[in-house]
């Protein structure tokens, strides 16, 4: 699916007689689940164990932001430069370089002395996962006959699916009772057992590939780079010149990405696919709403973990609702579209994803989980079930079948770039809501002015709600602690309704937009 060309051409196609052909799909298939669930877990135990991380490392919001956003990064810029590459140069090889870079990047991250080492390390992981992920789905298709590919796909998800749910709950609890870097060291294993078993795997290759496109992916890479950075340099500082400068370049290279990609004989990614109306509405909604939910919910353990006192276990396994909930109904509502169309389902799901974010923003400070973050979770949990399935459904039919893997990698990588970017720009909701309303709660709490000196110093590492080491007295800790809670708590609230918005601007974008009846290939 992540292919840059499909896979279902002839001279990569899998014939189904021979008994040792079938062995060997197999063998891909089960490397192809090991090797993904590394990243599945990866993307959600990470987040949970962030907190930890940050707080063992002295990391400011902004560094550790930049764990997340380094992998995202290079991940999502590289992500169909990954898929190229197998093509031309085989899958299977080019999965094993991608899941052993990534387990070597691993260790890295584990052994990290510091923050810069820990980030520079997880830029190198999403290089191997920018590798690895395409190269998951296009050995499973390239090994299987089109009557089997899809129960193939089908048990690939349903492990997905598992491991997605596993994340959490395994990045709190190594991250509680062991260290924030067993969350990496577990895909040593992870890694060794891959590639033991990828060495049984057919390789395929397409042989139309010709080259890759190095430079629209050096174009991706750094315009999206320095657009982050420039975002989380301005958070709590907007007269940054520095920053604003870095933001403008990194916009103006996007463009530049643009013009290099209509010119290009192989371009990374097909523009011409945009002129379908389909397609680019469903790719814009997929921008909003993925922003929404990965901008956000990078915030969620902070809060759970500085504000709300939960152990790291207990936060990660407080996402489960939502991790459940989706993947469990996303067939039911898959099987909607035809019967109903698209539209209903994307614009029903995106409100409900709104609705989830504004009871977020109502949870408060020190209420019980179940009438608080729980509720949240669950209509969160909702949404997603209403639109993922219907997502993929629509942006796979908005093309011509031959066009398929190359619109499901546009429509991935499209998602993680949401991602990164409002990590970014949420984070400067964050900091300028959290910066108006701590004095005025440092003041209702009764903080000393020494206590209220020290938490200005320490501005760079408390807007996360860690109370800076350097305040001794208990009054004094007790009082910033209540005054660093209730504005993280508000300024949490405040990034939840701009997640609402971003999702009610998609469902709407999708109402209005979108054809009414999607049942058929548009």
């Amino acid at each position: 699916m992540f292919a840059r060309r499909p896979c279902e051409e002839s001279a990569v196609a899998v014939a189904p007689a021979p008994a040792h052909r079938i062995n060997t799909a197999t063998w891909a298939l089960v490397a192809a689940v090991i090797g993904s669930s590394m990243s599945f877990i990866d993307g959600t135990a990470v987040n949970v164990a962030l907190p930890v991380l940050q707080r063992e490392l002295g990391a400011s919001l902004a560094d550790a932001q930049w764990v997340i956003e380094g992998y995202s990064l290079f991940l999502s810029a590289l992500l169909l430069v990954g898929g190229s590459l197998g093509d031309l140069y085989g899958r299977r090889r080019v999965f094993g370089i991608g899941i052993g870079l990534f387990a070597l990047s691993s260790v890295a991250c584990g052994l990290a002395p510091n923050v810069v080492t820990l980030v520079a390390a997880r830029c190198v992981q999403g290089v191997g996962a920018a590798l690895a992920v395409p190269g998951s789905l296009a050995l499973i298709s390239a090994s299987y006959s089109d009557a089997e590919r899809g129960r193939a796909i089908g048990t690939w998800s349903g492990f997905s699916a598992m491991t997605a749910a596993i994340g959490p709950v395994l990045g709190g609890f190594l991250a509680q009772h062991l260290s924030w870097r067993a969350v990496f060291y577990i895909n040593v294993p992870l890694a060794a057992v891959t590639l033991f078993v990828l060495t049984r795997a057919p390789e395929s290759r397409d042989p139309s590939a010709r080259r890759v496109d190095v430079a629209g992916a050096s174009l991706a890479t750094v315009a999206l780079g320095l657009l982050v950075y420039g975002l989380i340099r301005v958070q709590g500082a907007a007269a940054d010149a520095a920053g604003l400068a870095t933001i403008v370049a990194g916009v103006v290279l996007l463009g530049l990405f643009v013009m290099v990609e209509r010119r290009e004989r192989d371009p990374m990614v097909r523009l011409d696919l945009f002129a379908n109306r389909t397609f680019s509405v469903t790719n814009l909604y997929t921008l909003l709403l993925y922003a929404a939910l990965g901008g956000s919910l990078f915030f969620v353990p902070f809060n759970l973990i500085f504000v709300q006192h939960y152990t790291p276990s207990a936060a990660g396994a407080s996402l489960l609702p939502f991790i459940i909930i989706m993947f469990t109904l996303s067939r039911v509502s898959g099987g909607l579209v035809n019967r109903v169309g698209a539209r209903l389902p994307l614009t029903v799901g995106a409100i409900l994803a709104g609705f989830g974010f504004v009871a977020y923003a109502l949870c408060g400070v020190g209420r019980s989980y179940w009438v608080s973050f729980f509720p949240a979770t669950v209509i969160l949990g909702f949404g997603g079930a209403m639109f993922v399935a219907p997502l993929t459904t629509t942006v796979m039919g908005a093309v011509e079948t031959a066009h398929a893997g190359i619109a499901s990698g546009i429509n991935n990588a499209v998602s993680r770039a949401a991602g990164l970017i409002a990590i970014a720009l949420l984070g400067i909701v964050l900091a300028a809501n959290f910066d108006r309303r701590l004095p005025g709660d440092l003041q209702r709490a009764h903080a000393s002015p020494a206590a209220v000196a020290t938490v200005q110093a320490h501005r760079a590492s408390v807007v996360s709600g860690d109370v800076p080491r350097d305040i001794k007295g208990a009054a004094d800790r007790d009082a910033v602690r209540r005054a660093l809670g209730a504005a993280y708590a508000g300024a949490f609230s405040a990034v939840m309704l701009s997640s609402a918005v971003l999702a009610w601007a998609a469902g709407g974008l999708a109402f209005f937009a979108l054809p009414h009846d999607l049942r058929r290939k548009t």
